[in-house]
């Protein structure tokens, strides 16, 4: 890399930040010492306090002081308006300014939302930002898009979700022309809500992307398509899902292998092969949502993150730099 990816981490977004937030910068900096630097937006005596406790390449972490936080509860669009000096409109300010390449935050969804609309801004185009997390399959990450921005879109919408969701894909995983295919309760073209059936001959018809019909969503762990587009609302249950599935499949696992002498024997011969199949398909190492269509790259992470999320997600910003990903969305939307 030519220059550094400035990444401005909201250090007080999440429900274990300062702590953890902080830790995750430091562990992402010691990965990427020559790629990465974070600026950590926040309450300065808390976040000088965490990163006393641990050794870090200082030149690769800088502070910046913002008294207010916004918490989960509050109304996105009057504590994005009321709290100008919060650790979230600061960190989007400085990606809005030049000054950073982009924001990374666990706090809320909601304010996260609104703004990056409002203080990041909108790709000249783009009708509606939408959030784009990988969810594991069989066949390696797939791309789900929308997953919370968006519960009442529209064809045309979900169009250009298809669009970024391929560029993105495409930039990040290094596979040339992606599959797209839009989530259904069927694979007929006629099956389908109204959404679904209006949006189908639209993305037929789309020549920017590699559409491959509808994904009933017991394919999409197998690997039905690299992107799966849809409305927030079917996004976001298919998330959450997946979420609760790896976490019961986890603990069940762990119960039944502690069950009793010979178990125990058994989970340490399968340890090793268990580890890598359960990390194939926790949704946690995936890293965060970005939300795409935006001038610059706001991620959202996991509201519940640790350091190894934190890491991941300031991490995954690297390839969105390298790669000028928003720029090309510009491009293929205003072509």
């Amino acid at each position: 890399m030519s220059e550094k990816v400035v990444i401005a981490l909201d250090a007080m977004g999440g429900d274990y930040a300062p702590e953890e937030t902080v830790k995750g910068a430091i562990d992402a900096v010691w990965e990427h010492p020559l790629d990465i630097q974070v600026i950590l937006v926040g309450k300065e005596d808390e976040i000088e306090r965490e990163l006393g406790k641990y050794e870090y390449v200082k030149d690769c972490i800088e502070v910046v002081n913002a008294d207010e936080v916004i918490d989960m509860g509050e109304v996105p669009t009057i504590a994005i308006r009321e709290k100008k000096n919060s650790s979230l409109v600061t960190a989007m300010r400085l990606v809005r300014d030049g000054k950073a390449d982009a924001v990374v935050s666990a706090g809320s969804t909601g304010a996260i939302l609104v703004g990056g609309q409002i203080v990041v801004g909108r790709i000249k185009g783009i009708k509606r930002p939408a959030l784009a997390p990988f969810v594991p399959t069989k066949k390696g990450p797939s791309l789900l898009i929308d997953c919370g921005a968006n519960v009442d879109a529209r064809p045309e919408h979900l169009v250009q979700f298809a669009q970024m969701g391929s560029v993105y894909f495409e930039n990040t995983m290094g596979k040339k022309n992606p599959t797209v295919g839009i989530v259904n309760i069927g694979t007929e073209e006629e099956k389908g809500n109204q959404l679904v059936k209006e949006t189908y001959p639209l993305l037929k018809e789309c020549k920017d992307i590699n559409f491959i019909g509808s994904v009933e969503a017991r394919d999409i762990v197998s690997g039905g398509a690299d992107v799966l587009v849809c409305e927030a609302f079917v996004g976001n249950v298919i998330l959450k899902f997946f979420e609760g599935v790896a976490l019961t499949f986890l603990s069940s696992i762990k119960e039944g292998l502690l069950s009793s002498l010979r178990t125990k024997i058994g989970a340490v011969l399968i340890k090793p092969a268990l580890k890598g199949l359960l990390k194939t398909f926790d949704t946690s190492s995936q890293g965060g949502a970005p939300l795409l269509g935006l001038k610059g790259l706001v991620v959202k992470a996991h509201g519940n993150s640790k350091s190894g999320e934190i890491k991941t997600a300031i991490c995954q910003c690297i390839a969105f730099k390298e790669n000028r990903i928003d720029k090309k969305i510009a491009k293929i939307i205003q072509d």
